[in-house]
């Protein structure tokens, strides 16, 4: 047995040996010798040939794995096409500079040149034409190679979409783990040379002559990342307590700064790295590309990491922007951290699927890992959470009252990681994919906006306070007052809060977890306002999703604008009600009519094609709508003239109220009896209305007293005057008055008249001062003129006039 296995072994290093010496046989006058023109020619015409069949595979191949198989066949032919490229130039100018040397073939008429140098310059100008003819076939190769490597990718692409949104099988089922051997072995040789790849860049940095700078500079990056991180946030907490005033401002600071500073130290010790590498020598393509998209992962994983910290903020409880019961906190330390570095694996492994183009079933099966981990770790967060408010409330200790917010934010975070789980568990695995990534972006968009809304809160409101220094010195330099710097106050917040409010929808419904950075953001924000969807007409059902979504918030951010237009600046810059309600009523009438404007843009609407809907519009305008037109029309006069307004008391067709409301069609007007008379707003336009309180009208309260003929009239009319200089409501200027009205049959008719700050107060101050009037002239035994004295003087004066018709 021993004999045979030695005589097995010296057999196989025999052949070996053979194998190696055949290899260097062969490969020996490969290094000394280069192809000639002819043969790379020939060689160029095979690549041609080749890459022609490999399109007809392509147009004919409907699976991942055939795909694959054509990608890295076109891949080496390119580099095969590129080296013999590289052997043409050389060939180029060798020729091109013995040419050179030659010089110029001579004109007729100035002498001969000899026979052996004009047939050298006719060989050197037909190798330079064959080598142009190479160099320019070689170029059309290697643009079609790229361009047949770019189809083969958009098939892939086409293909995953397609497999990635059918039913890929349960994860818990057997076959879902199974796997081709052919495409198996594809993505381990892959993934080996991809190693192999970052393996030589380890190494490379290492070496004797780069070892001390690669160590040194790994030491930097460690000392960076976590005790200059730390040394920076005592550093902020220094500053907050000394520098910044007392209030929220110093808790919105630190949540914000603390999130910063966790990122920016992880990025910089990450770039660090990078550098300690990268100065070596110049990353491989496929190493740059995991390079730079592991950097950029890193910046979120940091950031859901230090905003993480910031908001449970175990060291500072005090300091938490949320109402959070320290044990509630403290039961999900470890979840941030955590989540953090699942987010930088799982974003690893996608990153390196992507990277060397792995086949379907292994992004599939990846996927599918990356959701399960990541939907329990979030459910098992909001477990613990719900867990600790339950212990809470079963040991009766004193609990922070917890927000519907909060309630509501751990309801659907439990939701979406049981929707998680139940389609891995169906086998939709791009769809729990989507979701997984889906949720981890919401989440770092919201809380990021959470923050900067109440650090943009907070900083304004302490900027602008009078109590603080920047406040004093606007109130000294400026001649501000306290009003004026309220009223900064809220219109910088409200700017800074539309803003973010902006940015965040963009970065909710355009980006997603690892690939979106903030300059994405803003170039996507630019082409959201150049209006480009409005450009052509496209009514599809993502554009009908994008219509209904700008409906939606738009109409929100409309109530909300104008809650806090009526409740908020308006009431602390005009004090006029009319002007407040007018000014909210022309605001909403614009805002529809945007959001009208932004919801056709959505659906990707071009104005040329809203050509005949102007045109049945005018039709319609010249028979049943002028109705409409004028009274809206009238409307926007109503609100920019503003002859009437909210608050006024207006007198029209012999009706007469107050304003409540002036829509688009018509008006509200209360009357006295509290019911509301509609007017349309044409009617105002072109009728004559009395404006009781137009340009701050006085109210005249005048009372005609009828007296008997035997009184004394400057008595009545001193008791009069003194009974409306006494009631405080009558204004001193100007001074009331008593005139004698009329001294006839039924007695001396006196009339006192005065003047109060506004009609409305006519009807009450009539009558508490007949009240006064009667007791002062009872008081003082002056009497009225009595209904039957009255009815007795006109019996009697009516006797008399028949006496004299009689004696006529």
């Amino acid at each position: 047995m021993s004999k045979s296995l030695h005589t097995f072994f010296l057999s196989c290093l025999l052949f070996v040996g053979l194998f190696l010496t055949a290899q260097s046989s062969l490969a020996a006058p490969t290094e000394d010798q280069e192809p000639s023109l002819k043969e790379i020619a020939g060689q160029l015409k095979q690549y041609k040939t080749q890459i022609d069949n490999i399109k007809q595979q392509v147009s004919q191949t409907n699976t991942d794995s055939r795909l694959i198989k054509l990608f890295d066949t076109t891949q080496k032919l390119g580099v095969e096409v590129d080296s013999l490229a590289a052997l043409l130039q050389p060939m180029h100018d060798k020729v091109q500079a013995q040419l050179q040397v030659l010089g110029p073939a001579p004109e007729s008429g100035a002498g001969n040149e000899t026979t052996s140098v004009s047939r050298q310059r006719n060989t050197l100008n037909s190798d330079k034409k064959q080598i142009d003819e190479a160099i320019s076939t070689s170029q059309s190769l290697q643009t079609n190679i790229r361009a047949l490597g770019i189809q083969i990718n958009d098939l892939r692409r086409t293909y995953f979409k397609s497999q990635l949104a059918s039913n890929s099988g349960s994860m818990l089922s057997a076959t879902f783990w199974l796997q081709e051997a052919d495409t198996q072995a594809v993505d381990i040789q892959r993934f080996n040379a991809f190693g192999n790849q970052l393996l030589e860049t380890w190494q490379a940095a290492w070496e004797p002559e780069w070892f001390w700078g690669t160590f040194w500079l790994f030491v930097a990056a460690a000392a960076i990342a976590f005790s200059g991180c730390f040394l920076i946030e005592r550093l902020l907490v220094w500053i907050n307590i000394t520098w910044l005033p007392d209030g929220r401002l110093r808790r919105s600071f630190n949540t914000l700064a603390s999130t910063l500073v966790t990122m920016f130290t992880i990025v910089l010790a990450l770039s660090i790295v990078k550098s300690a590498f990268s100065r070596v020598a110049a990353f491989s393509p496929q190493v740059s590309d995991f390079v730079d998209g592991f950097v950029q992962l890193a910046v979120f994983c940091s950031l859901i990491y230090g905003a993480g910290r910031a908001f449970l903020s175990l060291n500072r409880p005090s300091w938490r922007l949320v109402q959070l019961d320290d044990s509630v906190a403290e039961s999900v330390r470890y979840f941030p951290p955590l989540l953090a570095i699942l987010g930088l694996l799982i974003g690893c492994l996608d990153l390196i699927n992507n990277t060397i183009g792995a086949s379907l079933g292994t992004t599939i099966r990846a996927n599918g890992l990356i959701s399960a981990v990541m939907a329990s770790v979030l459910l098992a967060m909001m477990l613990r959470v719900q867990h600790a408010h339950r212990r809470l409330e079963r040991n009766g200790e004193p609990a922070e009252k917890r927000s519907r917010l909060d309630a509501l934010v751990c309801l659907l975070v439990m939701l979406a990681s049981l929707a998680i789980l139940a389609s891995l568990l169906v086998g939709y695995i791009a769809f729990a994919r989507y979701l997984t990534y889906q949720v981890i972006w919401f989440g770092m968009v919201l809380v990021a906006f959470f923050y900067l809304v109440t650090f943009a809160t907070d900083f304004f409101a302490a900027v602008f306070s009078p109590h603080t220094t920047t406040g004093q010195a606007m109130k000294k330099s400026l001649r501000f007052k306290d009003r004026h710097l309220e009223q900064l106050a809220v219109v910088f917040t409200a700017f800074t809060k539309c803003a973010l409010i902006l940015m965040t929808i963009i970065a909710l419904f355009n980006g997603t977890f690892g690939t979106t950075t903030p300059s994405l953001l803003i170039s996507k924000l630019v082409a959201i306002l150049s209006g480009d969807g409005l450009k052509q007409l496209h009514i599809v059902p993502g554009n009908l999703l994008n219509a209904v979504l700008c409906l939606v918030i738009g109409l929100y951010i409309l109530r909300v604008t104008q809650r806090w237009l009526s409740q908020e600046l308006l009431p602390k810059t005009i004090t006029d009600i009319g002007i407040r309600a007018s000014l909210i009523t022309l605001f909403t009438n614009v805002g529809y009519v945007l959001l009208i404007l932004i919801t056709l843009a959505a659906l990707g609407i071009q104005w040329n094609n809203l050509a005949w809907i102007v045109s049945a519009l005018s039709v319609g305008i010249g028979f049943g709508l002028q109705e409409i037109v004028k009274n809206f029309i009238s409307g926007l006069i109503l609100l920019t003239e503003r002859p009437v307004k909210v608050g006024d008391m207006i007198g029209i067709g012999g009706i007469e109220g107050d304003v409540r409301r002036i829509n688009v069609r018509a008006t509200e007007i209360q009357l006295s009896d509290r019911s509301t008379m509609i007017v349309p707003n044409s009617q105002l336009i072109s009728q004559n209305v009395r404006n009781a309180t137009m340009g701050n009208a006085q109210g005249v309260v005048t009372i005609a007293l009828t007296f008997p003929t035997n009184i004394d009239p400057e008595l009545v009319r001193d008791l009069l005057l003194s009974a409306y200089q006494d009631y405080e409501v009558i204004l001193p200027t100007p001074a009331p008055y008593v005139r004698f009205s009329q001294l006839g049959p039924e007695g001396i008719i006196l009339s006192v008249t005065g003047y109060v700050a506004s009609p409305r107060m006519v009807g009450s101050s009539k009558s508490e001062l007949l009240f006064n009037i009667l007791k002062l002239l009872r008081k003082n035994e002056v009497n009225l003129s009595s209904p039957q004295e009255v009815v007795f003087m006109k019996q009697r004066a009516k006797a008399l006039d028949d006496d004299d018709e009689f004696s006529s």
